[in-house]
């Protein structure tokens, strides 16, 4: 009876102490507000080391933090409540490099909604946000905070709204725009300590991780995060490391062709294989339809890439983990993307740069190098020749008969390039450079048309 007695009066005791904490804690949150309020009658006025403006927009007042005002923000009571987990994980001078840092996030999707709620929740003092467009119906499976009531309004201004009453200590800056080398300036500027590329448009995309580059930005950067389903194949690397993903493939292409970078850029990408594609388009009609004929920006696809929901948010999880270490300067060593069989893929460059040689006279029409080569060997033809019509997977089989395969040109007038390479045996390409395509046109029509279709989407994946 007496243990009885002694384990209620514990448990009277603990409910009396939790419920003087949580009136405690209600009061100081509502002096807090009031204080907050009081701030924000006027248009803008200096307290504990923040600049808080007022947005009738957002429906509350938004803290601009300087560098080195950062930590006097921390000592307010609620932030150092509210952060005290990532100050306990991080260290306060560490977290107050969070807090006082500067971050763009630039498309709020899927993947940059969740990327940058985190940021924001992890205490980032200052936010940009950049989207040209608006929260639809279909999206709410994947976006962080939106709901059926943001239906139809910018994505920028959703979030700015959600966040406001998240971590209202918070700058929040919005553009409803396209990224575009016009606005450059205009979203670049200031300084970020870094750059999230959540876009997933080619265009846009390399045309901003090239101005990154040339403007010594931070920048992380993520890649096809739709048709995939494998959270534990999420990984973190350098854009050169990137595999089984058409969008960063094809960014990689450009970059090098273009602006002539070869990496040194963090990509979050999956090395799982897409596991759907795009659906057809259907017009208004019900028949399938020319998407480019609907597009309202040249470049956007219209066609719907099937998404898992929890992909994307992953992605802009992984992509905000990234950004905060390196902001806090954690070290982390992310796991190594290993590729198997390099040296089958130099095998097969070295054999195409010798053939160019002793055909031509020189290497200098061989437009590719020995990672190109593997795109050909693995993803065009499946380590077989392109007269094997074997559906089979890429495996250790594929290499069984690598000491008899060569790259040859499709097109002998045509220099060596992507969409203009296939893998033949030895003996099949002394017989295919005897011939023109016309001559194979009409001999073999369905070899020439499969061929042609497999070159055709090279030259599609990668924008050439």
């Amino acid at each position: 009876m007496e243990e009885r007695v002694k384990l209620l009066s514990l448990l009277g005791a603990g409910a009396l102490i939790g419920s003087l904490s949580t009136i405690a804690l209600l009061r100081l949150l509502r002096s807090h507000k009031t204080i907050e309020d009081q701030r924000c009658s006027s248009n803008s006025t200096q307290s504990h080391g923040r600049e808080l403006t007022c947005d009738a927009a957002s429906g509350g007042c938004l803290g601009s933090l300087s560098s080195e005002n950062g930590e006097d923000l921390l000592k307010d009571e609620i932030v150092s409540e509210q952060l005290t987990r990532n100050i306990q994980f991080f260290g306060f001078e560490s977290q107050h490099k969070v807090t006082r840092a500067y971050v763009v996030v630039i498309g709020l999707g899927g993947v940059g909604s969740h990327a940058a709620s985190m940021l924001l929740r992890s205490g980032v003092g200052r936010l940009l946000l950049v989207d040209f467009d608006q929260v639809s119906l279909s999206s709410l499976n994947r976006h962080s905070v939106a709901t059926r009531e943001d239906v139809g309004i910018p994505k920028a201004l959703c979030l700015k709204k959600h966040f406001s009453s998240i971590f209202p200590e918070c700058q929040i800056d919005t553009r409803v725009m396209l990224y575009d080398a016009s606005r450059e300036e205009e979203i670049l500027g200031g300084n970020p300590d870094f750059v999230l590329d959540c876009i997933d448009n080619i265009d846009t995309k390399v045309a901003l991780l090239a101005a990154c580059s040339r403007k010594g930005l931070r920048v992380v950067s993520a890649t096809g995060a739709g048709a995939r389903a494998d959270p534990t194949r999420i990984r973190v690397a350098d854009l050169r490391e990137s595999i089984n993903d058409p969008l960063s493939r094809a960014v990689r292409h450009r970059l090098k062709k273009e602006y002539g970078i070869e990496g040194g850029i963090p990509v979050v990408f999956s090395l799982e294989k897409p596991k759907v594609k795009l659906l057809p388009f259907k017009g208004p009609s019900g028949g399938e339809e020319n998407p480019s004929d609907y597009q309202i920006l040249p470049g956007f696809r219209v066609r719907i890439i099937p998404v898992l929901g929890c992909i994307p948010a992953i992605f802009g999880q992984v992509m905000a983990s990234y950004v905060l270490t390196q902001l806090a300067g954690l070290q982390v060593d992310t796991e190594p993307v290993v590729n198997f069989d390099m040296d089958h893929y130099q095998i097969l460059h070295q054999r195409l740069l010798e053939h160019e040689e002793l055909l031509y006279g020189s290497t200098n029409e061989v437009q590719v190098d020995v990672e190109e080569v593997k795109y050909i060997a693995k993803e065009l033809w499946h380590g077989r020749s392109a007269r094997d019509q074997s559906l089979k997977h890429v495996g250790r089989a594929m290499w069984r008969s690598v000491n008899e395969l060569m790259l040859v040109r499709w097109d002998g007038a045509k220099p060596a390039s992507i969409s203009n390479l296939i893998l033949l045996k030895f003996d099949e390409a002394d017989k295919h450079e005897s011939k023109n395509l016309d001559q194979i046109k009409d001999s073999e029509p369905e070899f020439f048309n499969r061929v042609t279709a497999v070159l055709k989407r090279a030259e599609s994946e990668l924008d050439l």
